[in-house]
């Protein structure tokens, strides 16, 4: 069996982890740091206390704080440039997902003039990048430890960057910056980390046993946490089991790559401005039905994993499928396509965009094509609908 797996280098995790935050840019020679975040997180004055324990330590900062969800192109290009007018050396991601991917970039264009549209795909990247720090204020994404940064061209289409000199040099997970998320997006994000593993353990091409390992870890960390810190937000044990899980299955699924789930979500996302995870959460339990054919084995094994409240029974793929929709719908999550505002005749474009994601489903463990892709966004828009059972 030959296996490769990369990953971030020094990952730091511990409640209050963030107060090491000035050693470890000593660490990585970074003097003049920009940070990359979003308003929100401003706002909230949490960005503030991190620009103060720098400054404390005679670390200058400048902050890019206008990241968007589903962040477009010129996110990347504005932050370069207050990058370069302050001099920057190194490059803090702060935030959710969107804010590590643009630091992704910026930690690669500040310093390499290259047109971007060159750049993705996968292993497009030459050169070197700026010293990297990302630090999750969610748990979700995984982005911290992922080679991944995506973004939404003007044309409404989602395209990423896939190369291993995206790889951060250190990333400092601290769940007390995550206590105080609104519970719909803890909620979503959740979800989002438990995508992340169940495709990373049913991935076609690049599946593994590190990958496989990660990923089983991450989901028992996930399902065992998920409603607690949906109903009881300040319970941090559960908030660093979230972040903890979150990381793991970035880990995996960087090494063992996203399919349909995730080629099904983009074009909600990109379309729609549906938050990442919501899209996920959406197209989910059809997809599974969907791939059920080809992977209804590798779902059972994963099933207690997801959902402890199936250990000791023995598991089909109506128990797995059922209990994941039984989790979404006890976290408030919208179920069906109208909810979020898509309409029925908005369904031919959001399949025909989905297939475009390529590189995603080529890892998907069944053949999906343009009909396929319909019928499953069919089935999100009527809760009743279910897909055929044969291949």
């Amino acid at each position: 069996m030959s296996i490769s797996f990369q990953t971030v280098p020094f990952i730091e995790s511990g409640l209050g982890k963030i107060s090491i935050l000035p050693d470890l840019c000593k660490r990585f020679n970074i003097k003049k740091p920009i940070i990359v975040t979003d308003k929100g997180l401003f706002d909230l004055g949490l960005v503030e206390k991190v620009e103060q324990s720098l400054k404390k330590d005679r670390i200058d900062v400048c902050i890019y704080k206008d990241v968007l969800a589903d962040p477009p192109e010129s996110n990347i290009f504005d932050a370069v440039k207050l990058y370069n007018d302050f001099g920057a050396d190194g490059v803090i991601g702060f935030g959710g997902g969107s804010s590590m991917d643009v630091a992704k970039a910026v930690s690669y264009f500040s310093i390499n003039k290259i047109s971007i549209s060159d750049c993705y795909g996968v292993n497009k990247l030459i050169n070197s990048r700026s010293p990297l720090i990302q630090i999750p204020t969610t748990a979700g994404t995984g982005s911290e430890l992922t080679p991944i940064a995506i973004f939404t061209l003007e044309s409404e289409q989602k395209m990423g960057i896939v190369d291993p000199l995206l790889y951060a040099d250190c990333a400092i997970l601290d769940a007390d910056l995550t206590i105080d998320l609104p519970t719909n997006i803890t909620a979503y994000s959740g979800i989002d980390a438990m995508v992340h593993a169940i495709q990373a353990y049913t991935t076609k091409i690049k599946k593994n046993p590190i990958s496989d390992s990660l990923a089983k870890k991450a989901l028992s960390l996930l399902g065992s946490n998920l409603r607690i810190v949906v109903s009881d937000p300040k319970n941090r044990v559960a908030r660093e089991n979230m972040l903890l899980g979150s990381m793991l299955a970035g880990m995996a699924f960087a090494n063992a790559p996203c399919a349909a789930v995730h080629a099904l979500a983009y074009p909600i996302g990109a379309k729609f401005h549906v938050p990442h995870g919501l899209s996920n959460s959406l197209v989910l339990s059809k997809v599974l039905q969907f791939n059920s054919i080809k992977a209804e084995e590798m779902y059972c094994e994963i099933a207690v994993d997801c959902l402890p409240q199936l250990a000791g029974k023995k598991i089909t793929i109506d128990d797995f499928i059922i209990g994941i929709e039984e989790l979404i719908t006890d976290l408030k999550i919208p179920k069906t396509l109208s909810e979020v505002g898509i309409k029925h005749n908005d369904i031919p474009q959001l399949a025909e965009d989905a297939m475009k994601q390529e590189r995603l489903l080529i890892n998907n463990p069944r053949e999906l094509n343009l009909s396929d892709a319909k019928s499953i966004y069919e089935a999100v828009s009527y809760t009743h609908l279910t897909l055929p059972t044969k291949a």
